[in-house]
């Protein structure tokens, strides 16, 4: 591999410059491009210029700083390329994805993937991807990288419980991911405490493994933080009785009747 820089007096590609391509000399035109470069310090082409000047005139600690400089703008203008392609890719996958060209769809979305990791459509269309067709490992693998990346998004985190769900099934795979199952939706709740989804998952999981204290604090909750939402009173009435808590469960019906009774009534005179 060709390891040397372009020696004095050639351009990039190793020929011989013409002598008359430039009208300063090398120390004119060393001036003129390190006054440009004090005020547009982000001309590549410029930076990459004056280092070969200064390897040419012997100035190597010079060239080596802007040549290291040309490097980091090089890395840059490549990872902002990767991110723009990556998104194009993810663009066109969700494409075939809406016509119903799933395969279409994946290849896309993987394609991606390869070009930039991170890329957050890709991940998470692969993930709802795979979880359709049951493919959890490789739907997990996506949701977490998703959740790694974007901690703040709810939805994130409700898929990757669900999937967490799905591999605790025994019929499924040999995990034990309920625990971490639970750990997520409450994570959902957190970011979005009005997720009526994750409360009525959380709530079935917590019944289903005797979490019966978790599944009250889950119903509860949602019922405060969604009280014009009958679905989630039926439930937490559900709840109560499930738990053998009559009293609380006929204090709920009260409530949920008076509640709804009182939007008619307004509703009628209105």
């Amino acid at each position: 591999m060709d390891t040397h820089m372009t020696p004095p007096g050639a351009d990039s590609t190793g020929a011989v410059a013409d002598p008359g391509e430039h009208p300063f000399s090398p120390e004119e035109e060393i001036a003129e491009l390190e006054k440009h470069l004090s005020g547009e310090p982000d001309d590549f082409q410029a930076r990459c210029r004056l280092g070969e000047l200064y390897f040419s005139k012997g100035r190597l600690d010079d060239a080596l700083a802007e040549v290291k400089k040309s490097i980091e703008m090089a890395e840059a203008l490549r990872t902002e390329m990767n991110r723009s392609l990556a998104m194009y890719y993810s663009n066109l996958g969700t494409i075939y994805a809406t016509k119903g060209m799933m395969d279409d769809a994946e290849a896309q979305f993987k394609s991606a993937l390869q070009v930039f990791g991170g890329d957050v459509l890709a991940l998470f269309n692969l993930g709802r991807l795979y979880t359709d067709r049951r493919k959890y490992l490789e739907a997990k693998d996506h949701f977490e990288k998703l959740v790694e990346i974007t901690p703040e998004d709810p939805i994130a985190w409700y898929n990757l419980a669900g999937v967490y769900t799905e591999l605790d099934n025994p019929q499924v795979s040999d995990y034990n991911t309920i625990e971490m199952a639970m750990q997520c939706y409450l994570r959902t709740l957190e970011l979005d405490p009005k997720h009526l989804e994750s409360s009525f998952k959380l709530m079935e999981v917590a019944l289903a493994h005797n979490k019966t204290d978790l599944a009250i604090k889950v119903m509860e909750s949602a019922v405060e933080q969604n009280p014009d939402e009958p679905l989630v009173h039926y439930n937490l009435i559900n709840v109560y009785d499930k738990c053998k808590m009559f009293e609380q469960a006929e204090e709920a019906r009260k409530r949920l009747k008076e509640r709804f009774s009182k939007r008619a009534r307004e509703a009628s005179g209105s």
